[in-house]
């Protein structure tokens, strides 16, 4: 835990970055007379709140106004869409999950990604134009954060607001960018951060504590830089049309001596969390109360049949971290299947999110874990792109995935030591890709849902993974569709789509 006098800092933060934006759209940011203007504000006062609120997005939350509300967020979406995740029949009504299990995707459907994100994100591009000296580091961690969330957009959305969003009162409509364009972009930008952090001025400012995810520490956020273009130039490598621009890319990035995240490089965030209204973990509100007591949504969330079955088909001993011993005793694990419904075949206790996961209000928030580095490390060697040993790198990949749960290294290697195809590297041959996003899958199952269910679409793996038996669609969905409120706000330059297009329309990595 890191930070822990600051939290009044981010309360502050919230309340001016709020005041940076209009509560009518979430393109816009303009000023209020009533509050501090643009001019007068300094990115330290804004990064923090904006680190937090971002992150709400990413990895689950609840509402300001209701805590019994979970907010649309990637890891909720991401667990339930890869089979993860489903409701406890016998815990709640029919409803719960409902629009999941049946790939009932509309424009309603998880439509706070969308909004939230572009309302969220403006705060990083107001750092980014910062005209005032000595900002080079913060400008460098805007660039980086905006372009980790820019990248989830286009993954999810296709083309998007790009180049004339956070316009502010300038431009309320702006136009639809092209995804290629966009992903291209966003490689510069990241370049562009790792340069003025190299280049900063003698006397330019480090955010220190008012960075609350590496507290100002730049050589790591030119390791996370590196490590999320590396994810970019990987998400489209299955391209033929991008073949030459993504050797080229990673030809650079091998040449340079570019740094990635490594073994316990977790990029982590954590203002002050605590159990108090308003200070909790968002991924722990989601789940306790601000006694830290279970509540409802907890209770109605378990784990599937599928995924327990297979883990403790691979002896994999990261099952009692990821999910809870069921009522039964300390060694039971279970789960529904999803689409579910209470019946006497289905009236036994399940298992919910484990204790790997979720400690208590004051945890951590995971933004990106070492154990997805090295894994996009494995496959960028066994492509070709980079030297290096791929299979060092996917068992140094599983280890971190152990020792972020509260395993340890030696229960890693009995692990992946097994002659077991998808689990150990010597097992799995002629499978390695296979092998390291199926380890994706497990390593970041409840931590980071929405980037295993966007490398599912990628790749199709992990493959074994069913589809809920309840859906409608004979395929699991591959994008969300545009909300309803940009739809009536943006009328004129939003594309047009109807609900297969969720089915169909594939991005432009996967075409």
């Amino acid at each position: 835990m890191k930070m822990k006098n600051i939290y009044s800092k981010v309360l502050c933060g919230i309340l001016i970055s709020a005041s940076l934006q209009s509560c009518d759209d979430y393109l816009d940011v303009n000023d209020d007379p009533n509050n501090p203007s643009s001019e007068n504000v300094n990115p330290e006062i804004v990064l923090a709140a904006t680190q937090v609120y971002t992150y709400g997005v990413l990895a689950g939350n609840v509402s300001e106004f209701n805590p019994n509300a979970v907010q649309d967020n990637m890891n909720q979406l991401g667990n339930l869409m890869m089979n993860n995740w489903t409701r406890d029949v016998g815990a709640s009504n029919s409803s719960y999950y409902f629009n999941e299990h049946t790939y009932n995707v509309t424009s309603d459907f998880y439509s706070g990604i969308f909004e939230n994100l572009y309302l969220r994100t403006s705060n990083y591009t107001f750092i980014q134009n910062t005209t005032k000296p000595g900002y080079d580091n913060y400008k460098a961690i805007a660039k980086i954060l905006k372009s980790f969330y820019f990248q989830y957009l286009v993954d999810l959305y296709g083309n998007i607001p790009y180049s004339e969003a956070h316009k502010r009162g300038d431009n309320l409509t702006p136009k639809y960018d092209d995804a290629l364009t966009i992903y291209r972009d966003l490689v510069v930008q990241l370049e562009e951060a790792v340069a003025l952090i190299d280049n900063a001025p003698a006397g330019s400012l480090n955010p220190g504590e008012n960075d609350v995810m590496l507290s100002g520490d730049m050589g790591m956020w030119k390791k996370f830089a590196n490590t999320l273009k590396l994810r970019i130039l990987l998400r489209e490598c299955k391209r033929t049309a991008s073949s030459t621009y993504i050797t080229s890319e990673m030809a650079e990035l091998q040449s340079s001596g570019a740094q990635f995240l490594g073994p316990n490089d977790n990029v982590t965030i954590n203002p002050g969390f605590s159990a108090s209204v308003n200070k909790q973990n968002g991924f722990a509100a989601m789940f306790l109360n601000t006694n830290d007591e279970f509540k409802n949504n907890w209770s109605s969330t378990a784990a599937t049949k599928y995924t327990v079955s297979y883990l403790q088909n691979t002896n994999d001993p990261r099952l009692t971290r990821i999910y809870s011993a069921t009522s039964a005793g300390p060694t039971d694990y279970n789960g529904h299947q999803q689409g579910d419904v209470l019946n006497t075949s289905t009236n036994y206790p399940v298992s919910h999110v484990g204790p790997g996961l979720l400690q208590n209000s004051a945890q951590d928030g995971l933004v990106f874990t070492a154990a997805e580095s090295l894994l996009l490390q494995a496959e960028a060697v066994q492509r070709g792109y980079l030297t290096g040993s791929a299979k060092s790198l996917y068992e140094s990949g599983i280890t971190e995935s152990f020792k972020l749960l509260g395993l340890t290294t030696a229960q890693a290697i009995t692990y992946y030591s097994q002659a077991t195809n998808l689990v150990g590297w010597n097992g799995s041959t002629g499978n390695e890709i296979q092998a390291i996003i199926n380890q994706k899958w497990i390593a970041l199952n409840g931590i980071n849902g929405g980037e295993i269910w966007i490398e599912n679409t990628r790749t199709g793996f992990p493959s074994h993974v069913p589809l809920s038996p309840v859906a409608a669609s004979v395929s699991r969905p591959i994008r969300l569709l545009y909300p309803s409120s940009e739809i009536a706000g943006n009328t004129a330059n939003v594309p047009q789509q109807n609900e297969s297009e969720a089915f169909t329309s594939k991005i432009f990595w996967n075409q």
